[in-house]
């Protein structure tokens, strides 16, 4: 088993250093996404950088491939390789060597992630986010308060141990690659959705 675990660590970490950001943004508009609006390679930034065409893509990229990484995590080696995969695929996408660490937040991997999971706290937390972002304009406030809200809806509907503990560590990763965004919520300054950067 633990060669398993293993195999399934490398897979998935190297599955989320895919950025889907980094390749649109090379497709769309032949620049490093790292160099323009926050530096994230995330679907938000590349959203305001590239439009609503490329953020969807961004999105439904990073999501698909926490799906993939689960799914395979599952296939190798059960209820402990689906956990394994969940969480490397984050860290592969929020630190990713092939990018020089510089990588996302983790929010929609984490989507992907929980969906291959379980659906239905997905199905329960989505729609809060969504909600948040409509009434506030604030996409990260919205990812924050969700990532939080996680773990609360994974420990009160009594999820097994395992995994409410996984939903800790996510929450815990995806907050703390949003703390740039905590201080400028608190000051005022952050972008609400829709607005535009410079492109280059």
């Amino acid at each position: 088993m633990p060669y398993k675990i293993l195999i399934i660590i490398v897979l998935a970490y190297f599955l989320g250093n895919f950025s889907t950001s980094y390749f649109i943004a090379k497709l769309f508009a032949g620049i490093d996404i790292r160099n323009h609006g926050s530096g994230n390679v995330g679907a938000t930034n590349t959203l305001r950088v590239l439009g609503k065409k490329a953020g969807i893509i961004v999105l439904l990229g990073d999501i698909l491939k926490g799906v993939i990484a689960v799914i395979l995590g599952k296939i190798i080696a059960g209820e402990d390789g689906q956990i394994f995969a969940g969480l490397f695929v984050v860290i592969g996408h929020n630190w990713p060597i092939l990018l020089g660490f510089k990588g996302g937040k983790g929010v929609a991997t984490t989507i992907g992630v929980m969906t291959a999971i379980n659906i239905y706290i997905v199905a329960g937390i989505v729609p809060i986010g969504i909600i948040i972002i409509a009434v506030t304009k604030y996409v990260s406030l919205a990812s924050i308060l969700g990532m939080i809200i996680f773990p609360i809806v994974m420990l009160f509907t009594w999820q097994p141990i395992k995994l409410v503990l996984f939903s800790f560590l996510l929450s815990m990763m995806s907050v703390y690659r949003h703390k740039s965004n905590i201080k400028k919520l608190m000051q005022g300054t952050e972008s609400k959705i829709g607005q535009k950067v410079n492109r280059w």
